[in-house]
C-alpha cells in the first residue's frame, strides 16, 4: 500500500528520556522564558550538562530538538493515493486541525512562540529561523503531500500546493495564536477544537475541492442529495 502524510521529522528516534528533558525544557520555556539555559535544563531534567551537548549539541540544537518535538504532535494521518476518497481525505485535514489547534493553545506553544518573536532580528540566536524551519515549514512538508495527493485523486482542484496549504493553515488557524500571543486567555475546549478543525476542514473543501469529486463520492440510492 502506497501511503503519504507520514510524519517527517526525527520525534520517533528519541528514546524516552530524551523526550522527558525536552519536556522538562518546554516547561522551562513557559516559566523562565529568553532565561532558558543548559544548565537549567539539566537540573530540571536530573541530567548532566554533559549528557545534553551529547545528545543535542549547543543551546540551538537543543531549541531545535524541543520545536521539532513540540511540532511532532501535529499528525497528518496517512492516506492511500490508490483508494483515497472523500471521506478519508476529509478525515486527515480535521485530524491535523485538530492536532495543530491543540499545539498553538497549548502554553508551551506560546511561550516558544513568544521567545522566538523577541529574538527575531535581535542578534541573540536563530530561534526565529528554527521554529519556522522545525515549526510551520516542517509543517507544510507533511501535509502538502496529502493535498497532492487528493488533487490527484481527483478530489481537489489547485494549481500550487503551497497556496492551498496555506489557505488551510489560515482557516484553522484564524485569529486564535495572534490573540494567544498578545494574552487573550482564549479557552479551546476539545469540543471548541473539534467544531473549529472541522468547520475549516469544510470551507477549505468548499474553495478547493473539485466538483467531479464531490459529486463521485455523494451517497447513492434512496434519499441521495
Amino acid at each position: 500500500m502506497l501511503q503519504t502524510g507520514a510524519d517527517i521529522d526525527n520525534s520517533e528516534a528519541l528514546t524516552e528520556r530524551q523526550q522527558a528533558v525536552l519536556d522538562a525544557a518546554l516547561r522551562l520555556l513557559v516559566e523562565e522564558g529568553d532565561n532558558l539555559t543548559m544548565t537549567a535544563v539539566a537540573r530540571r531534567a536530573s541530567c548532566s550538562k554533559e549528557t545534553l551537548y551529547k545528545w543535542f549539541g549547543d543551546r540551538d540544537g537543543l531549541l531545535t530538538a524541543t520545536v521539532q518535538w513540540q511540532a511532532s504532535k501535529v499528525r497528518v494521518a496517512p492516506v492511500d493515493r490508490k483508494g483515497l476518497d472523500f471521506a478519508s481525505l476529509t478525515a486527515s485535514l480535521e485530524r491535523f486541525a485538530s492536532d495543530w489547534l491543540r499545539v498553538i493553545s497549548s502554553d508551551t506553544s506560546v511561550a516558544l512562540n513568544r521567545v522566538a518573536v523577541g529574538h527575531a532580528g535581535s542578534g541573540k540566536d536563530d530561534l526565529g529561523a528554527i521554529v519556522l524551519q522545525n515549526g510551520r515549514f516542517a509543517l507544510a512538508r507533511r501535509l502538502k503531500p496529502v493535498l497532492e495527493a487528493g488533487r490527484e485523486a481527483g478530489l481537489l482542484d489547485f494549481d500550487d500546493a503551497e497556496t492551498a496549504f496555506r489557505t488551510f493553515f489560515g482557516l484553522v488557524a484564524r485569529d486564535v495564536q495572534m490573540r494567544l500571543l498578545l494574552g487573550d486567555r482564549l479557552q479551546l475546549t476539545e469540543a471548541t477544537i473539534g467544531g473549529d478543525a472541522a468547520r475549516a476542514t469544510h470551507q477549505f473543501l468548499a474553495l478547493y475541492g473539485s466538483r467531479t469529486g464531490r459529486a463521485n463520492n455523494r451517497p447513492q440510492g434512496p434519499g441521495a442529495g
